[in-house]
């Protein structure tokens, strides 16, 4: 097959790509380039897809199937649909579960309720002031894709995504965390969470565009109570821990945050977000989506962490510092 990655230079469409070529297909990844190397084997096409004629460099280029992982723009999209929507066998479309309007519900599948869709260019700047307008370009790009393509589109609403080239930090914090060893700060909380690894995701995306698997799925793993994960993270790795429980109210009034940022515990889901982490992974399952072991998924992200370096400034967690200082106040 003939297959254009619209990305193809980070995370998810790098790793796309490398499966692609590893099958044999002939690859070609449409990026501006600036972001890092394609895999070896892709042929990369410089494009700027922020300009109404971006695109250009691909013009008379045919493809059997494209894979979008546009994250920011609706108009991106757009753009990619209206030069190669008509030609194509199949079109997968990278979404985002952030789509769901209610993430404090109990989910009921694919068919919940969406955020109103915004069919903007957005900036990183506008999504930190706006925390839903991400997931309402998702919806928006979503309904272009079905609109263009129709049955011939697979529309992944992908989850947290781990592994070789995570730029978030969020699973990665605990594996290099835990192997430490000693009193590890945890939130003391009730809630599932999901993961996937980014190269079960990729294989499943080529998989759908060689078998033609077309339709809307949440792109996830199995959801694991969040202590039970950091438990069974820790008992992989042989960690000597003792786990530091401490109640979500503490943790807030200690300038602790859920999820992501500076000075956060990661993968603890605020009670608007509660349920975030458990969609229904089965439809996805069935479909062909097989998570590795988690044993692969912790080396594959402890050896992503040691790459980066363990002691850098981190997106997301807690520094050795900050998490001795409240264990400290805990224990005084």
């Amino acid at each position: 097959m003939r297959i254009l990655v619209l990305g193809g230079t980070r995370f998810l469409g790098h790793t796309v790509a490398a499966e692609a070529v590893r099958r044999g297909h002939e690859v070609v990844c449409a990026a501006r380039g600036t972001a890092g190397e394609v895999p070896a084997g892709a042929r990369l096409v410089k494009v700027d897809r922020d300009r109404e004629d971006g695109l250009a460099a691909l013009a008379g280029e045919r493809f059997d199937a494209v894979v979008d992982v546009a994250t920011i723009s609706y108009e991106w999209v757009r753009r990619a649909l209206d030069a190669f929507g008509d030609q194509v066998g199949h079109w997968t479309f990278v979404s985002s579960i952030s789509a769901y309007a209610n993430p404090g519900l109990p989910s009921t599948g694919v068919g919940d309720p969406l955020l109103p869709p915004k069919a903007v260019h957005g900036t990183r700047e506008a999504m930190r002031e706006d925390p839903d307008l991400y997931g309402s370009v998702k919806v928006a790009s979503e309904h272009a894709v079905t609109a263009a393509v129709g049955a011939k589109a697979l529309i992944v609403r992908a989850g947290l995504i781990t592994g070789p080239g995570d730029e978030f930090d969020r699973f990665g914090y605990w594996p290099q965390r835990l192997v430490r060893g000693g009193r590890v700060l945890i939130p003391d909380v009730d809630h599932e969470i999901q993961y996937i690894d980014v190269r079960d995701l990729a294989a499943w995306v080529v998989d759908a565009a060689e078998q033609g698997t077309t339709g809307i799925f949440d792109g996830i793993g199995p959801a694991t109570p969040l202590p039970a994960l950091l438990t069974a993270i820790a008992d992989t790795l042989g960690a000597n821990v003792e786990f530091v429980r401490v109640g979500e109210e503490e943790l807030l009034e200690r300038g602790i945050a859920p999820w992501a940022g500076p000075r956060s515990l990661p993968l603890w889901l605020p009670e608007s977000h509660k349920y975030m982490g458990a969609r229904d992974a089965g439809p996805a399952l069935a479909a062909g989506l097989t998570p590795r072991s988690l044993a692969d998924a912790i080396a594959g992200a402890l050896d992503h962490e040691r790459n980066l370096g363990i002691d850098r400034e981190r997106k997301a967690g807690l520094t050795l510092e900050d998490e001795a200082e409240v264990v400290a106040a805990l224990r005084a």
